[in-house]
């Protein structure tokens, strides 16, 4: 399998999917939303990227099966599944706030191999595959080299429905606020693990995620020389809904401080 050539074909239908995303923002009435549950919403333009993506992954893998946001399709792969996201940050796209991406990993008997990290706005491309290198636009990326959270920029997500860990995660924040350069809340994790992966952050963590907004983001930090784990410092931080994406000279800090303060 060559995984160079598949990952120029994604990186293709990516771009081409979120131009259609990028139009569309430009119009966009927000009496156009569906609301899936507590804060999680839905547009017309979701499920119709989702369906895109789908046919264009299908014809570059007829075998591989879907791991899906919107459920546009019921297949999964004996071996090889994508797993997709068609718009993170859908709250940040339907109030015009510029942060929104798509986000493609294709995983090997669960094993992610791929990923793909498209911000619209700023025509940023984010991807790797197994054994290359970590790249922008072209370009080789690689995590940041600061060795202290005192010079760490931080990245995070709020929870919208899972509320039970958050005043943990408060005393998180407000640690972290206090001795870092600063937090952000961007509204796209995709987005902020690729920030991670290209330099931008030092680190990320959120909890109540799912694996298409991990799954890609996470592999292309680790491809850029960072390190991702969950809460407890294990490796289920794609499936199991936790995930902590940090550089390598600041994982053990960050690591301590977390645990220390959140108590997980």
């Amino acid at each position: 399998m060559n995984l160079e050539k598949i990952c120029n074909q994604v990186r293709n239908l990516t771009i081409t999917t979120g131009n259609y995303i990028r139009t569309e923002s430009k119009n966009f009435k927000q009496n156009n939303i569906e609301v899936k549950g507590l804060h999680d919403f839905v547009t017309h333009v979701d499920k119709a990227s989702e369906k895109a993506l789908v046919i264009g992954l299908s014809e570059i893998l007829p075998e591989a099966g879907f791991i899906t946001e919107e459920k546009t399709i019921n297949k999964t792969g004996e071996i090889y599944n994508w797993i997709i996201d068609p718009l993170d940050g859908t709250t940040n796209f339907i109030h015009s706030i510029p942060c929104f991406s798509i986000s493609i990993a294709l995983v090997e008997n669960g094993i992610p191999i791929l990923g793909v990290v498209y911000e619209i706005n700023l025509d940023e491309c984010f991807y790797a595959w197994k054994d290359s290198p970590a790249y922008l636009n072209g370009t080789i990326i690689h995590a940041s080299e600061a060795s202290t959270i005192a010079d760490s920029l931080i990245a995070t997500g709020f929870p919208y429905y899972d509320y039970s860990k958050l005043n943990e995660y408060l005393d998180v924040f407000k640690y972290f606020l206090e001795n870092s350069h600063g937090v952000r809340r961007l509204g796209s994790a995709a987005v902020d693990l690729a920030y991670v992966a290209c330099g931008r952050f030092e680190s990320f963590f959120e909890y109540s995620l799912h694996a298409w907004d991990v799954a890609a983001g996470a592999f292309i930090v680790q491809q850029a020389g960072g390190k991702v784990c969950d809460f407890k410092g294990g490796d289920d931080f794609i499936f199991g809904s936790e995930i902590i994406a940090t550089n390598a000279a600041t994982y053990d800090e960050f690591m301590e401080i977390f645990k220390r303060i959140s108590g997980f």
